[in-house]
């Protein structure tokens, strides 16, 4: 009982946090802890009753936890990353998957050794701080994907003024299906803007990369012009080359034809968090909304995102991790020999 009420201060601490702005990893920070709270608290009121007692014992779960954790998930990784591989290519971006299976299959049984303690001493502390850091990205992982989950589901505002679509690569001077996705995407809430009476003035953002014959702006509003909206609707930016600069670039477009604009940015669904969160930084006065990715992309995406999170944050990350690595070799110090 003491876990559930525990868990009431970081749901609250959620619900204000989201309700002021939805765009911070706060939120997912707090929704995570007050869940393993409720979680843990489940389990040991689970674990009490004498119908589970006696036929399933702590140790038992934490097996079947280990092997969940250490088997089937990076199982699940590997085979993704292959599949990744055989689609997309052998690029870095898409080996994530992969790469974080086999680091897992890799961890595992030292994870095992330290358990039987089976290692020499030196070894045992690195492997208990590298686990320690290994602890903390995790935690921060499973909130990251419950910001993006959570974003995700929320219904995009109406009201918008623009719709900034950002870009992505061409294939041979043509929009990908991952960059039509976004375009469809644009095209619906085009069309139920037009409807209201008040259609929103389009914004295709993306320079030329050095493999391209065109900007992907000109490309993508070429896609949004076949597909029945105006060239006049239709505003270029394309001299971006990154998110960041998508962000930049469109927000002065808007400022200059409208200082109090409000707009929807459009990407795919598993870019649409970070996205927000580099917005509300920059201070673009508007939401993200995701378009639909093929489902074999998400976890090689979802894990570069996070990456790109750990990145754009990465003095406090660095901080944080060079401060949990340190803990348990700084505690050997004090500890009686």
């Amino acid at each position: 009982m003491g876990y559930l009420i525990t868990s009431i201060p970081f749901f609250a601490g959620f619900a204000i946090s989201f309700r002021f702005e939805r765009r911070r990893m706060l939120n997912g920070v707090l929704l995570l802890a007050g869940l393993l709270l409720v979680a843990i608290g489940g389990l040991f009121a689970l674990l009490d009753l004498p119908a589970v007692r006696d036929r399933v014992s702590g140790g038992e779960l934490v097996f079947l936890a280990f092997l969940v954790l250490t088997v089937l998930l990076p199982a699940f990784l590997v085979l993704n990353g292959l599949q990744m591989v055989r689609r997309e290519g052998r690029r870095l971006g898409n080996l994530l998957s992969l790469l974080a299976g086999v680091a897992i299959f890799g961890f595992a049984p030292l994870l095992l050794m330290l358990g039987k303690n089976a290692m020499p001493r030196a070894l045992e502390v690195v492997v208990i701080s590298a686990g320690f850091v290994v602890g903390y990205l995790s935690l921060a992982f499973a909130a990251f994907v419950l910001c993006s989950v959570g974003y995700g589901l929320l219904r995009p505002p109406s009201g918008a003024d623009f719709l900034v679509v950002h870009g992505s690569r061409l294939i041979r001077g043509a929009v990908p299906p991952l960059l039509a996705s976004r375009l469809d995407r644009a095209r619906t809430l085009y069309a139920a803007g037009a409807a209201r009476g008040a259609a929103p003035t389009v914004i295709t953002s993306g320079g030329q990369g050095a493999d391209e014959a065109l900007p992907e702006a000109v490309a993508m509003a070429d896609y949004l012009v076949e597909h029945g909206i105006s060239r006049a609707e239709i505003v270029l930016e394309d001299r971006s080359t990154t998110t960041r600069e998508n962000l930049v670039y469109s927000r002065e477009l808007m400022t200059a034809r409208n200082p109090g604009y409000r707009c929807l940015l459009i990407t795919n669904n598993f870019h649409a968090f970070r996205t927000a969160m580099l917005a509300r930084r920059l201070k673009v006065n508007g939401q993200v909304i995701g378009s639909r990715t093929a489902w074999y992309y998400i976890p090689s995406a979802t894990i570069r995102e996070f990456a790109g999170i750990l990145r754009d944050y990465r003095v406090l990350n660095a901080a944080v991790i060079v401060l949990i690595a340190a803990a348990y070799p700084v505690s050997m110090l004090f500890q009686p020999h």
